[in-house]
Parts: structure tokens; C-alpha cells; sequence
């Protein structure tokens, strides 16, 4: 039975980055990324690390900390607009507001009078 490699020696793609690590063996392949990801190195925070959460400035690509309570790039000092949030390989348009409970609580209390309502039209009647 051939290996799935179509013939190749079979190569451990982990541990120590020999000439067979998937990531020297791909290079060629993924030569667009390695640019942009050496490019996005250059970024204004990023050489500075970062959280999970930190989120990168839409003009300048600069790291913007999740919890940055301005209104502005820290870098670039352009307008951070909306709730849209680009992450390090995805963009949330529209993050979940703080809570629901301020939707939610006329309809709790309203269902909690009707039942309290109900439970006394029912006990009045039974004494």
C-alpha cells in the first residue's frame, strides 16, 4: 500500500523545524501569507505582543488593545467607528450588545403580573 504522500518518504511535520517541517516544506505554496504575515510584523503594537483579544486598527494595522476605551487608533489617532472588529484572521461586523436583559425584562415582569394575577383570580375563587 503507497503512503498518501504519492511516493515521497514519509516525514514527521513536527517537532524540530528540519528541511521537512510543514512550514519550510510549504513556503513555495504559501508565499503570499509569509509576505503579508512579514509585512504585518512591521505594524505599529505588534512587535510589543498581545492579547487574545486585541483587535487591529483598520487604518494602520496597528495593535488596538480589546479593551481600549477611546475612540481613536492609539497609533494613527483615526476614528474607530462602530462595533466592527478585525482580529487577527477574522472581522466581527457586529459584536453581542452587553446584555439582553434590558430587552427581556418588560416581558418578565409583565408575564410574572399575569401569573401573579391569575394565581390570585384562581385562589379567590377556591375560598
Amino acid at each position: 500500500m503507497e503512503p498518501s504522500n504519492y511516493g515521497e518518504p514519509e516525514h514527521k511535520s513536527y517537532g524540530n523545524m528540519d528541511e521537512h517541517h510543514w512550514s519550510k516544506t510549504r513556503g513555495e505554496r504559501n508565499k503570499d501569507a509569509i509576505d503579508y504575515y512579514r509585512e504585518r510584523s512591521q505594524a505599529p503594537g505588534v512587535a510589543e505582543g498581545g492579547e487574545a483579544r486585541n483587535f487591529y486598527c483598520m487604518a494602520c494595522d496597528g495593535v488596538v488593545p480589546f479593551d481600549h476605551e477611546g475612540e481613536t487608533c492609539p497609533h494613527c489617532k483615526e476614528k474607530i467607528e462602530g462595533r466592527t472588529r478585525r482580529y487577527f484572521n477574522w472581522v466581527e461586523i457586529d459584536e453581542a450588545p452587553p446584555s439582553d436583559l434590558k430587552v427581556l425584562l418588560p416581558w418578565m415582569l409583565g408575564a410574572a403580573v399575569a401569573i401573579g394575577l391569575l394565581g390570585w383570580l384562581v385562589f379567590s375563587f377556591l375560598i
